[in-house]
Order: C-alpha cells, then sequence, then structure tokens
C-alpha cells in the first residue's frame, strides 16, 4: 500500500508539480517558500493518501492544499518579494513584466488570477477550490484585472 501511494505521489509530482509551484511562487513571492509549501503539499498527499475520483479531483485537492499552505505561511510572516526574480520567470519580457504586477496585488486577487488566468480554471472550479462563492471569485476577478492593470502600467513605466 505504501509502495503505491508513493508511486501515485510521483505521478502526481511529474503532473502537478510546475504548476503548482507556479501557484506558490506568486502566492509566497520566493523560490525556497514556493518549494517548501510544495513540498508540503505532496507531504500531505502522502500522509494522507486520498483516493479520487478522477486526475481533475486529484489537481483540485492538490492545488486546495497548496493555497491553503502558502495562505498559512503569509499569516505567519509578511512575504518579501523579489519581483526582478519572479518576472524572469516569464517566458517573454512582457509576460514577466505581467507576472512582476502581479506580485503587487493583495493574496486574495493573486490566488484567483493566476488560477483563472495562467492555470485555466473556470469560476465554478475556484470557488470550490477556495471555498468561496462563485460571486465572490467574479467579484475578485473583476477587482483583481483592476488593480493588475494599474500596477502593470507602473510595471511597465517603471522599465522604460
Amino acid at each position: 500500500m505504501r509502495e503505491q501511494t508513493e508511486r501515485s505521489a510521483e505521478t502526481a509530482v511529474y503532473r502537478y508539480g510546475t504548476m503548482l509551484f507556479r501557484i506558490c511562487l506568486v502566492s509566497l513571492g520566493n523560490n525556497a517558500d514556493a518549494e517548501d509549501a510544495v513540498q508540503d503539499t505532496f507531504l500531505r498527499y502522502i500522509q494522507k493518501a486520498p483516493a479520487f475520483e478522477s486526475d481533475e479531483h486529484e489537481k483540485a485537492w492538490l492545488i486546495r492544499v497548496a493555497v491553503n499552505r502558502c495562505r498559512d505561511m503569509i499569516r505567519s510572516r509578511r512575504p518579501q518579494v523579489d519581483i526582478e526574480t519572479v518576472a524572469g520567470y516569464g517566458q517573454t519580457e512582457e509576460s514577466g513584466e505581467v507576472i512582476a504586477a502581479l506580485m503587487t496585488l493583495p493574496d486574495k486577487f493573486r490566488t484567483v488570477l493566476t488560477l483563472h488566468y495562467v492555470e485555466g480554471y473556470k469560476v465554478n472550479e475556484i470557488a470550490k477550490m477556495t471555498g468561496k462563492t462563485p460571486s465572490a471569485i467574479k467579484m475578485r476577478l473583476q477587482k483583481g484585472r483592476a488593480l493588475l492593470e494599474q500596477a502593470y502600467r507602473s510595471e511597465v513605466s517603471n522599465n522604460e
């Protein structure tokens, strides 16, 4: 049983590790904390050995655990955001600027914007993962987009 759980965890790391790292990096603002959050997420996966209905259920469970772990880490300290490092994870200069702008937003907006626009989740899926109502997620997306636009303009003008 333990071997099967470890194989399942290894497969999950391969499938979802990079995605979880991105989510945690955006939320926490530095590599070391993001790596710790992802590691804690997979440790919980091994300890709980949950049974999943589908791959999407497994992915949603991992995201929820990772987001909750990030939230716990943020509560214990205010993150030190190294925007230059985070911006380096963008595939283009423009996407790096967007990521840097995203890092300046409050966590509740960063999380929903990342899940929706970076990871491609729908409003109802994000609501289930975060324990919020779909209308709350829609409002956070709307307000987050406005804040992101302001932050992005500021980031671009700083780089010119």
